[in-house]
């Protein structure tokens, strides 16, 4: 039930006494016309309640303005209550369902949100502020059961009993928060008009140097009055402050409007209305903040030329408010817009109850493009909430700070909340292994990225190795053990604000001994690479231009079937086969020799082939003699492995001398 959000504000002492219902009627609907929405509240609940049942119409009108005094004061639970009778009563206009709809949306209860904004669509299927109603009550669940990565906590150290909102944090590093408050320290003895409470003042809680944020105290000086002060913002010099006042009159209404005071040593001088903006005003004037480059005050205001309700305006810092340029239908609705303030980067954070959201105010961020916005986001989850969600304010240039909610309060105050969004974490993670074995302890990989990274990196006992990178950048990786070819792998890191695991294989190919190439095919009985081998290849061609200085044999091996002179005619041709494939594909030719072993060199077993093989033991020769002593389907295994591929390196120092 605060105040921040008031068009206008009096105060007034009003007994309720044992006179007529139409009197105290009359009473409450004065209290109303003026903004007193607590004591017009109070009013209209013994008027309803004295209101027999069937004097239908009467009670459906009187709960209907009981409602809205609710809904004014930020009692959305009690004023919900109140819609519900009054459309119980059949209140002759269909806003009913529509104020019920945005009050259960408010409330969390989606559902019963769709129901009646179902039922208002059917009298008025144009109106996109209530086709937003539903798409917010029909995503919002789906955003809750999907939360953003921010992290949000309520922050006790600036609670009261009372409402505490719109912090703005200011000075060097950021180590004092101004913020709102109705608590019982404010400066006027009244109770406001509006809200019950007293009128809101502008706290001030500093950083001592252990980091801890001390007691809340009134900002002193000729800054706060008996009235209304609030929502304030700054120059980036810290020199003037910027902030909502509104006066009071037992009277009539008087309009919000913006204040300036200019900073003198260490305190606030006097504030004046900004634009000789007089308190009787037509217009409200509210919710100023001051642009990061000081080049605009941007600022709340339902003067004529808007798209409805409360729109965001701005106007040149020291221009005049009734010249302001309206921010445009992306970011202003026929619903409120409100309490916009910015980020360093200049983007700017604004709440609405117009656009698709998740019940009440919800924040949004607004990007810019030569000075005209260009995209609106919602938050979400869990920045926003059921509840009104407003008023953020930036800690430097990162992405914490705090902001203001009514959730989970059950009275509806207004409380501070900090916020937090980590920074996204990416994370490289390699495995370092002998190609056709286990993996290499001792390999080492050298990390160069465009982000300036030049690091050489250990491997773990297991071969791995885990290595930061930051968002949006390129990385070239080479995995290098002693004995082995080298192995490069490049990678681009995702640009978006995500979390990401990048798993990377690095097979080092040993210089010492045959290596298998995988997945090459060739039909039975001929030569010619079938098309399934090429990408296999084109893995050897890659290892050959990142070890520009070896030389290797391509060796082609049979089974035992057939005789020897046809096995080694076709291994020779198969072998050449692969080394034209590399030729074809840009290594030297010099590079290159073709041998054809036939049967004369069957595979010894190795411990890997014994993890997939468990008949084999580690050493056996699968010649025509040991693989005539088996079963007869562990025979076609063994000749199997006897057919292969592979690459021996015959030297290191090509083109080197």
């Amino acid at each position: 039930m605060c105040c921040r959000n008031c068009i206008f504000l009096i105060v007034s002492v009003f007994l309720i006494c044992g006179c007529g219902v139409e009197y105290q009627l009359h009473k409450a609907d004065d209290a109303y016309g003026i903004g007193e929405y607590a004591v017009a509240s109070a009013l209209y609940k013994k008027v309803y309640s004295s209101t027999p049942p069937d004097q239908k119409d009467k009670r459906a009108e009187r709960a209907f303005m009981l409602a809205e005094s609710y809904r004014h004061s930020n009692n959305y639970a009690k004023a919900m209550n109140a819609y519900q009778n009054a459309a119980r009563y059949r209140y002759p206009d269909s806003i009913v369902y529509l104020r019920l709809a945005d009050m259960q949306l408010r409330s969390g209860q989606y559902k019963l949100a769709q129901q009646s904004i179902g039922i208002y669509l059917d009298f008025d299927s144009s109106s996109v502020l209530a086709q937003n109603i539903r798409l917010s009550a029909e995503q919002s669940a789906v955003w809750k059961k999907n939360p953003t990565r921010f992290s949000v906590k309520k922050e006790a150290q600036f609670s009261s009993k009372r409402c505490d909102y719109s912090p703005q944090l200011a000075g060097n590093n950021s180590n004092m928060l101004y913020f709102t408050s109705t608590r019982d320290e404010s400066t006027g003895k009244d109770l406001n008009g509006v809200s019950g409470m007293k009128s809101a003042d502008i706290f001030v809680s500093e950083l001592d140097e252990k980091g801890k944020w001390g007691k809340p105290h009134i900002v002193e000086g000729g800054l706060n009055s008996e009235w209304e002060e609030g929502s304030c913002s700054f120059t980036s010099d810290f020199s003037t402050m910027y902030f909502t006042q509104c006066l009071m009159d037992a009277q009539y209404p008087r309009k919000a409007q913006i204040m300036k005071s200019l900073r003198s040593d260490a305190s606030w001088q006097s504030p004046e209305p900004i634009d000789g903006n007089a308190a009787d005003s037509m217009y409200t004037f509210a919710h100023p903040a001051v642009s990061p480059d000081n080049k605009w005050l941007y600022f709340v205001s339902d003067m004529d030329g808007g798209y409805g309700g409360y729109d965001i305006w701005r106007i040149p810092l020291g221009g005049r408010l009734l010249a302001a340029e309206n921010m445009g239908p992306l970011v202003n609705t026929e619903g409120n817009e409100m309490f916009p303030t910015f980020r360093q980067n200049g983007e700017m954070y604004f709440s609405s109850d117009g656009l698709p959201g998740m019940g009440g105010l919800d924040i949004f961020r607004a990007s810019f493009s030569n000075d005209t916005v260009n995209d609106v986001s919602n938050l979400q989850s869990p920045v926003n909430s059921y509840a009104d969600d407003f008023g953020m304010t930036f800690r430097g240039v990162g992405m914490s700070g705090f902001f203001s909610s009514n959730r989970n309060d059950a009275r509806g105050h207004d409380n501070i909340y900090s916020f937090v969004l980590p920074e996204p974490v990416q994370n490289i993670v390699g495995w370092v292994y002998e190609k056709d074995g286990y993996e290499l302890p001792d390999a080492l990989v050298y990390i160069v990225g465009n982000d300036g990274t030049n690091q050489k990196v250990g491997v773990r006992t297991d071969g791995s190795f885990l290595f930061k990178v930051n968002p949006g950048y390129d990385y070239v990786l080479l995995g290098t053990h002693k004995g082995y070819l080298n192995y490069k792998q490049e990678l681009e890191s995702d640009s978006a604000d995500a979390d990401r695991e990048y798993v990377l294989q690095f097979p080092l190919s040993s210089i010492s001994k045959p290596v298998l190439i995988d997945n090459i095919f060739f039909d039975f009985g001929a030569a010619t690479l079938r098309p399934e081998s090429g990408k296999s290849l084109l893995e050897l061609v890659r290892l050959l231009e990142d070890n520009p200085n070896v030389t290797i044999e391509i060796g082609a091996h049979t089974d035992y079937i057939g005789t020897d002179l046809y096995n080694e005619t076709l291994s020779a041709k198969r072998a050449q086969s692969v080394v034209d494939f590399l030729v074809a594909n840009g290594i030297e030719a010099a590079r290159l020799t073709a041998k054809g072993y036939g049967e004369s060199v069957p595979k010894t077993v190795t411990k890997k082939m014994t993890d997939f093989n468990k008949f084999l033991k580690i050493g056996d020769v699968l010649d025509e003699q040991f693989i005539k002593s088996l079963p007869e389907h562990q025979q076609d295994i063994c000749n199997q492995l006897n057919r292969r591929t592979e690459f021996k390196v015959l030297r290191t120092t090509y083109g080197m001398y």
